[in-house]
């Protein structure tokens, strides 16, 4: 089977590497010529445990293959994937001008029956706007080509892409016909082996699950992060909490985490998007609306507790440990670290930063107004305060007597609730965390 993906960023290179892995042949497009070369030379753009060596075995096997023209490899594909960014636009809907250009060129090229199945995360709706784009072109072209869309969103979750991937716990796909169908079933039948789920569905179901999926998620976060807050207040422990409300079935464990807020390239996006498409329908989704407030409030959690703490954070010097969004990854995008550093610099601190992948990122994104340290030690080294941000387990049991012996202060504030809080008072610090 030969399909094509579009967007060679997480989704597509993950999703392309994969399908390679069980027999398909994939072809993976992006219009960045030169991540195309350095893909074909081996180097990886993104951090993702496993990737680098998957999509090297597969290159190297015949069954990978990249270029940046579509329309070079749409005759002899029976599938594209659409996985190109949608980036949220100032309004907090999703910017689907990428989506659009794909569905263009399909329309312009295609010359035998082809699916175009979007696995980029748009709002309900989109495949009739593909659908309509691709009619026009072909219209133009004086064309009578028969296509089809399909939606087949992703639930990767970074740190465990590949593990998703090739284990899934469903598979969410909407399709129009019996024939579309057929041929995703086709695809993912490797997967049907184990009796992992492929979900059947129209197009505009599978669409909004993908939203409602992220949405509800993010909604446990905010939860428990406004329950978190509201122990502190009344002398309560979250954590107590969590494992009180988590043992009922109903409920579940997962995703009852306090902590200093969630980022990445999904959550934050997705709930903007949702909420946008409501308000778009004349509708106010006000508890999604709410876990988006509850959200950026908690970003600012960190700041103001090591505010508080140091008696001011003018002229002191904040280590933070960790700076990707989660660990596992070195996407820094919506990351709580950035609010923290922004509000620290804003404050007149001095900011020393350390993690294990995303130092090249953050020097990216903000240059180099913190300083970046070789290790966490280093990071504490001459800090009033120290502050974990994101949990890598490199960080969970570090020398407790080294860092008071670097330190400058004594203040150490836990925004994962990892850290015990009776072995740091023995060392002689004042320890802080989320909820308690």
């Amino acid at each position: 089977m030969n399909i094509a993906i579009v967007g060679s960023g997480y989704v597509g290179l993950v999703s392309g590497a994969c399908f390679a892995e069980t027999g398909v042949d994939v072809t993976c497009v992006d219009i960045d010529a030169e991540k195309i070369a350095r893909l074909q030379q081996g180097i990886i753009p993104i951090y993702e445990p496993g990737l680098d060596e998957l999509v090297r075995r597969n290159f190297e096997a015949g069954r990978l293959h990249f270029t940046t023209d579509l329309a070079s490899c749409l005759d002899n594909v029976e599938l594209v994937f659409s996985a190109v960014g949608t980036p949220p636009d100032e309004d907090g809907s999703a910017d689907l001008r990428y989506v659009f250009d794909v569905a263009r060129t399909f329309g312009r090229n295609i010359k035998k029956y082809t699916i175009l199945v979007t696995k980029s995360t748009v709002p309900v709706g989109t495949a009739a706007r593909v659908r309509r784009l691709i009619e026009q072109e072909l219209r133009e072209r004086g064309a009578e080509v028969p296509f089809e869309v399909a939606s087949n969103p992703e639930f990767l979750k970074e740190g465990a892409a590949i593990k998703d991937f090739m284990s899934p716990d469903r598979v969410v796909v909407g399709v129009e016909s019996e024939r579309a169908r057929k041929v995703m079933e086709r695809l993912y039948r490797p997967f049907m082996l184990n009796n992992f789920r492929v979900c059947f569905m129209d197009i505009p179901s599978a669409e909004m699950t993908k939203y409602a999926a992220n949405a509800m998620l993010a909604t446990r976060i905010s939860f428990m992060n406004d329950i978190a807050n509201l122990c502190e207040l009344v002398g309560a422990d979250v954590d107590m909490v969590r494992k009180g409300i988590g043992t009922d079935a109903r409920i579940g464990s997962k995703f009852l985490y306090a902590g200093c807020g969630y980022g990445g390239s999904c959550f934050p996006k997705d709930v903007k998007a949702l909420a946008h498409t409501g308000r778009e329908h004349g509708y106010t989704m006000r508890v999604i609306e709410a876990v988006e407030e509850v959200n950026e409030r908690q970003k600012s959690v960190l700041f103001h507790k090591i505010e508080r703490l140091v008696g001011g954070v003018a002229g002191k010097t904040v280590a933070l440990w960790g700076l990707a969004f989660k660990p596992e990854t070195d996407d820094m995008r919506e990351a709580p670290a950035l609010t923290i550093i922004d509000r620290l610099l804003a404050a007149g601190a001095t900011v020393r930063v350390f993690d294990p992948v995303a130092m090249n990122e953050c020097r990216r994104r903000i240059g180099d107004r913190v300083v970046y340290c070789r290790d966490m030690y280093d990071a504490a080294d001459g800090a009033d305060a120290a502050a974990l941000v994101t949990e890598w387990k490199q960080f969970r049991t570090p020398s407790w007597s080294s860092i008071r012996r670097l330190m400058r202060g004594d203040i150490i504030v836990d925004g994962r609730n990892i850290f015990d809080r009776h072995e740091l008072e023995q060392e002689g610090f004042r320890l802080e965390s989320i909820g308690k």
